[in-house]
Formats: C-alpha cells, sequence, structure tokens
C-alpha cells in the first residue's frame, strides 16, 4: 500500500499589480488564514516594496507575528485592521465624512476610517449620532456637509443614511451593520432598509463592509478630481 501523500499548503498569489489596474491595492482578509500565511503575504509584499491593507485580524493573530514583522505594522484593534508601509504612495485628495449611528457600530466604521488613511485621504470620524436623538446629528450637520463623501454606518433599522440623503449633497455610501437583535436579523433589516430607502442616489454596501465603502470612497474622490 502506498503511503498516502499530505495535501501542501495552497500557493499565495498576490495580486501586486491591481493598484496599476484600478488604483486600489490589494487587501488581506485575515480571519480563517493562518499566522504563517499572513507572515508569508508580508513578506511578499516587503520584498516587492508595495504597501498592504490587513483586514479582519484579530488581535491573537497579531501576537503571533514574529516581532520582525510585528513592528512594521500600524495595527489598530478596533478595526482589526493593520497597515503595512512599502513605498509612499500618492495621497488621495479630499475629504470623508464617516458617520456612525452608534458606537457599536465603530468596528465598522473604523474599518472605513482606517481604510481611508492607508490611501492618505483626510478622515473626519462623527460617532453616536443615530436618528433616535436626532439633536446628537444636527449639531454635526454643519461638519459632515464640508465632506467631498460621507460614509453612513449603521445598524438596527439603518435609518441614519436616509436621513442624511435628505440633508445633503455629498455623495452617500451606505454600510448596514450586524449591530441590533430580533428581527434586526443580523443585519439584514438594515440592508433592506437601505436598498428601500427613499433617498435616490445612495450606494450600499454589504453588511458590515466599511473596507468596501471606503474604496468606494475612494473612486469617487479619483474621479472627482480628475473631472475638474
Amino acid at each position: 500500500m502506498r503511503p498516502r501523500k499530505h495535501a501542501t499548503a495552497p500557493e499565495v498569489i498576490l495580486d501586486i499589480d491591481r493598484s496599476d489596474r484600478t488604483g486600489l491595492d490589494e487587501a488581506v482578509f485575515c480571519a480563517g488564514k493562518s499566522v504563517d500565511q499572513i507572515v508569508h503575504i508580508l513578506q511578499r509584499v516587503r520584498t516587492a516594496g508595495r504597501s498592504i491593507l490587513l483586514t479582519r485580524c484579530s488581535p491573537e493573530q497579531i501576537r503571533q507575528l514574529p516581532t520582525s514583522v510585528r513592528r512594521d505594522l500600524d495595527y489598530d484593534p478596533v478595526s482589526g485592521t493593520g497597515i503595512y508601509r512599502g513605498v509612499r504612495r500618492e495621497k488621495v485628495r479630499g475629504t470623508v465624512a464617516v458617520v456612525a449611528a452608534g458606537t457599536s457600530d465603530l468596528p465598522v466604521s473604523r474599518e472605513a476610517s482606517r481604510t481611508l488613511l492607508y490611501y492618505g485621504v483626510t478622515v473626519l470620524e462623527v460617532t453616536d449620532v443615530g436618528v433616535a436623538g436626532l439633536w446628537r446629528l444636527l449639531d454635526r450637520i454643519d461638519d459632515i456637509r464640508r465632506a467631498d463623501v460621507v460614509i453612513a454606518v449603521a445598524g438596527m433599522e439603518g435609518a441614519l443614511p436616509t436621513v442624511l440623503g435628505g440633508l445633503l449633497e455629498s455623495p452617500i455610501v451606505a454600510v448596514p451593520t450586524s449591530v441590533g437583535y430580533g428581527v434586526a436579523a443580523g443585519g439584514t433589516a438594515a440592508l433592506h432598509a437601505m436598498l428601500a430607502s427613499c433617498s435616490s442616489g445612495m450606494t450600499v454596501t454589504n453588511v458590515d463592509n466599511g473596507y468596501g465603502a471606503a474604496c468606494a470612497a475612494v473612486r469617487i474622490l479619483r474621479v472627482a478630481r480628475r473631472t475638474r
């Protein structure tokens, strides 16, 4: 009987040139990846002289990284994002307001803010301005109105982006979060509410996708600057 061969680990193939095609670097979704895979990815990025953004990276994964790798990472435990800087990239000009309904939405809103930081975008973070206390939002509306793009992050019934859509001219990227209980159904209620919003022209991402919202904002800013 022949000895059974052990399956080899799948090769990591990085899309190093993605930014040349799309203007957006590849990001590494770390949930489900082994520490060895993350180390291998970062070593490949370092060799290529590039930068990369890690998303959904747990504190435990970070703790297990070798010191030589960990010291080169700017890690934020709230969002689970890590920024590795290689060659300094050109900054994306513009301001994005990342507006979160509640502090429970911070992991998602901070993921958006950190992604924008990676691209050099100026970020205004506005937190805990959900519509249950509408005065809190109105107190900050003039600040939000100055932003070129607004990312609105909300769970529960997901009403915040619709309200902002009735007050602002800026493009709005709405992000439903999985915050809530019962019929909130892990963000499904907020997602459906945003998709069915009566505020026209609003872009909606998948549940908890702060990274995707930030990438949409970067695309908007780049095109806006090009057409001016």
